[in-house]
């Protein structure tokens, strides 16, 4: 190219375009990792762990059963305190709520009116002795005299009338003063039982009314408290029942045979006190069809008194072989008791039961049961029906 001619201008030129294949190889590449990445399978989640329980085998001891009632206690002796005489209250010698006993002196009466009619009735008996004593003496004049016909027969014999009229007028004087001397004896009122005694009811300086027919003031109660009573009442099946077990020899009558009562007072949960049946009426109730009963309860610390409420268990069967496990053992399934049985291979098993009386504190088991199963005693709630558990023995050498 000559120097006269002009040069070109510059001109910048872009670069040509990436073929279409480069631009999509990085797109895929990610979608192959993306697949890659979905294909890899999840991990695994750890197991679930044997829920731990404590199994017991059933308890296998000889029981006896318990009819169980509501009984009150009531006091075997109880007196209403009255006089016998009239007058007014010189005294009260007790204080509210004393134990007494027999012979002890409640209450004074006035006594001097009967002192009085005493003297009286003792000066008529002595005018009746010395009349008695004089008619005497005339009948065995009498009887000297008639030997010699000094006086008739009839003489003899009025004077024999009159010393029996005598001695009939000293009866009668003797009578008197009797009837006063016990007049002045039931001025003082004695306590007839020995028990607890309850407030006064007649204050000192009051007028109380006497007599024998009940018409009298009251002036205290006094029940007995050492032994006690408690009645109680059973229904008709149970009586049968025991009379069926009487026939069949399994069980002594209450009606012969001082059979033994366990009672409970309001609030504890296992009897306090032991006791004897005494009595069983002669008829159910027509309005209740229930049969009374009743038993005697010692009371050395008196700690009973009439009219509290115990729960009474007569004994209602002869001895036998029985199972018994633990009342948290038993679960409801809807209207039957079922307990979960451990098997061989640790698997749990709901296993339906016929429930006895409890006896001890545990509760027998009729039927269901066999004395080598393996009963969840503890953690009944993590154990489910056919799962695996992981069984422990309860202490006590694996025995409930």
């Amino acid at each position: 190219m000559s120097a006269t001619e002009p040069s070109e201008p510059l001109v910048h030129k872009p670069a040509p375009p990436m073929p279409p294949r480069l631009c999509i190889l990085p797109l895929v590449v990610l979608i192959a990792a993306a697949l890659s990445a979905c294909s890899e399978k999840p991990p695994q989640a750890a197991a679930a762990p044997v829920p731990p329980v404590t199994v017991a085998q059933p308890v296998k001891r000889t029981v006896t059963d318990w009819d169980e009632f509501t009984g009150r206690f009531d006091a075997i002796e109880q007196v209403d305190v009255r006089p016998r005489v009239g007058g007014f209250v010189t005294n009260v010698e007790f204080k509210d709520g004393d134990m007494v006993h027999t012979g002890d002196l409640l209450y004074l009466i006035d006594s001097r009116p009967f002192e009085a009619v005493a003297e009286q009735a003792n000066g008529q008996l002595s005018d009746a002795r010395a009349k008695a004593e004089l008619a005497k003496r005339d009948l065995d004049r009498g009887l000297t005299l008639v030997e010699t016909s000094a006086v008739s027969e009839q003489v003899v014999d009025q004077r024999r009338q009159a010393l029996q009229a005598a001695h009939a007028a000293e009866t009668v004087a003797e009578g008197t003063l009797k009837a006063a001397q016990l007049n002045i004896e039931f001025s003082h009122v004695l306590a007839p039982i020995t028990g607890r005694v309850s407030r006064h009811l007649v204050s000192i300086g009051n007028l109380v009314q006497g007599s024998d027919n009940g018409a009298s003031t009251l002036l205290t109660t006094i029940v007995s408290l050492d032994p006690i009573y408690i009645y109680f009442d059973m229904d008709e099946a149970t009586y049968q029942k025991n009379n069926r077990l009487w026939f069949e020899g399994k069980r002594p009558s209450s009606r012969e045979t001082a059979n033994p009562v366990q009672v409970s007072l309001t609030g504890e949960t296992k009897p306090s006190h032991d006791g004897k049946m005494d009595f069983i009426d002669n008829r159910l109730d027509v309005s209740t069809g229930t049969l009374r009963g009743r038993a005697v309860i010692p009371n050395k610390d008196l700690s009973i008194l009439p009219g509290q409420f115990g729960r009474v268990r007569l004994i209602g069967s002869a001895p036998y072989e029985a199972l018994l496990i633990p009342d948290v053992a038993i679960a409801t399934d809807q209207t039957r008791k079922i307990v979960f049985v451990v098997k061989d291979d640790d698997t749990v098993e709901a296993r339906p039961v016929v429930l006895g009386p409890l006896d001890e504190g545990l509760r027998v088991v009729r039927e269901g049961l066999k004395a080598e199963d393996r009963v969840i005693v503890d953690g009944i709630q993590r154990a489910r029906v056919g799962a695996k558990v992981s069984p422990h023995p309860a202490t006590g050498g694996g025995k409930t």
